[in-house]
């Protein structure tokens, strides 16, 4: 009996062994988990960025910015939730993607072989150059000769190691390196006479001359440099190998081609004098009119900055201002639109902004719903211009051509098509000057962009008295009846 007892009590024993020695071989041989496992279990995407308009910012509909956006797809396409990181200089940038507390870093970084012992690079999907600035009215320096002291540039940048290689042929070239300023920072230090140069990306300078048009350009520094999302140089090719597949479907798509006409496609062209201008105006002109322009985009849904940006486009603020096609006033407006929303003097600044704003609304409210935002807003703006039924045969161009007629990136190509006979010969409304619509559009999403700023770091002046107390013939409503039939 005893023997039996033991016996059961050996075998119970190496029983429980046996299946210890199992369970601990399972563990031992269940592999770690990679970067893509890792992000799935986790369901989050975690991205860098340096805070700026061209990467991520805090926008008035919440998160923007053409990094943001596109991060977004890539986390959907994953199925994750992104969670992105903006950063305010580079060191802390790069240091928390070396820690691995990052996935990618998505804030328009161009590529360089020296950094890809450390680093590698997905797809280019952009390319920008590097600009060395000065401020307006001080000499202009030709090239790397001209410069005499110390130029200061971002730590760790693509800059700094431009010109290390720019100093093997100018040994005399010397730079100073910061850490406690962005880009944009930097920009206006050049304006406030702070520092004497910088070198900027392409596009962070096309951004910031909105509305600091007095920092120029002395000369490129490089040029084609391609951009592309940077992650640790590591084995694990689990999340890197998605990004070629990735990139090509948002060339494919027009996703890529959308973002680009988003937050680029109106800033291409710079006008020095057209932007001073503008900045001037700005201060000396639009307090006069600011309340109307608060005040009917209110009543009619409508951003203040957008009303005030077309009225600008249209008339530079000039309450007196007149077309050879007899369009008149501060906005523009033809007779029959005057008479259709109910302004009887289009002489009269209160009344001509007000009909303006009914007329946008109109505009905006015709819009198919199909067509999204921010589309339907520039598509609005070109009817504006050109007439719906214009934009209309613009949009059945782009659907006959393979394009989105909803997508206002790809409309903008065909509109320039309205002024070539075999094009509009085949459209209800036929000719007109489609190209024209297109610069129109983007001189007003320049403007509403510098208003923006402005307005976002307190740099505009309050509501003028004049916008109550102005009795000028402009404003006043019986004597801007007289001058207008007058002329």
């Amino acid at each position: 009996m005893r023997f039996r007892a033991q016996k059961r009590a050996w075998f119970m024993f190496k029983y429980v062994f046996m299946c210890f020695v199992a369970i601990c071989l399972v563990g031992c041989d269940k592999a770690p988990l990679n970067q893509l496992q890792h992000i799935k279990q986790n369901k989050v995407l975690r991205v860098g960025t340096l805070a700026g308009p061209g990467n991520y910012y805090q926008g008035t509909t919440g998160e923007q910015g053409f990094e943001y956006e596109l991060a977004s797809e890539f986390a959907n396409e994953l199925g994750v939730e992104l969670h992105i990181v903006p950063y305010f200089n580079l060191d802390e940038l790069f240091a928390r993607l070396d820690a691995g507390d990052l996935d990618i870093v998505a804030s328009a970084v161009s590529f360089h072989p020296s950094r890809t012992a450390q680093y590698r690079f997905g797809p280019t999907y952009r390319m920008i150059s590097q600009k060395l600035v000065y401020k307006q009215g001080r000499e202009w320096p030709r090239d790397f000769d001209d410069i005499k002291v110390p130029i200061t540039v971002l730590a760790h940048s693509n800059h700094v190691i431009a010109l290390e290689e720019a100093k093997t042929s100018h040994p005399h070239l010397s730079w100073e390196v910061v850490s406690d300023k962005g880009e944009e920072e930097l920009l206006q230090a050049i304006i406030d006479g702070e520092i004497d140069y910088t070198i900027t990306d392409s596009h962070s300078l096309a951004l910031f001359r909105r509305y600091h048009p007095t920092v120029s350009i002395a000369f490129s520094v490089t040029k084609d440099e391609h951009v592309a999302w940077m992650m640790r140089n590591e084995k694990d090719d689990s999340l890197y190998a998605l990004l070629p597949a990735f990139f090509a479907r948002v060339q494919q798509n027009n996703f890529l081609a959308t973002l680009e006409e988003k937050y680029f496609g109106h800033i291409e062209e710079f006008n020095y004098v057209n932007t001073l201008a503008f900045v001037e105006a700005v201060h000396s002109t639009l307090p006069t009119y600011l309340k109307w322009f608060k005040s009917y985009s209110k009543q009619h849904n409508i951003d203040w900055r957008l009303l005030a940006a077309v009225s600008y486009q249209e008339s530079m603020w000039d309450p007196r201002a007149k077309s050879p096609t007899g369009v008149r006033g501060i906005m523009m407006l033809t007779q029959p639109t005057a008479k259709k929303v109910g302004v009887t003097n289009r002489l009269n600044a209160q009344q001509n902004i007000e009909g303006g704003a009914k007329y946008l609304r109109i505009l905006f409210d015709r819009m198919p719903e199909e067509i999204q935002q921010p589309d339907s807003t520039w598509l609005a703006l070109a009817s504006y211009n050109v007439g719906w039924g214009h934009v209309r045969d613009a949009r059945n161009i782009t659907a006959d051509q393979g394009g989105d007629p909803n997508n206002w990136a790809d409309v903008k190509k065909r509109l320039p098509l309205l002024t070539k006979k075999r094009y509009y010969r085949n459209t209800r409304y036929g000719y007109a000057r489609g190209d024209v619509a297109v610069t129109y559009v983007d001189n007003i999403r320049r403007y509403y962009d510098a208003l923006v700023w402005l307005e976002d770091n307190g740099a505009l002046l309050p509501d003028s008295s004049k916008a109550s107390s102005q009795t000028t013939p402009v404003d006043n409503p019986d004597k801007a009846s007289e001058v207008e039939k007058q002329q």
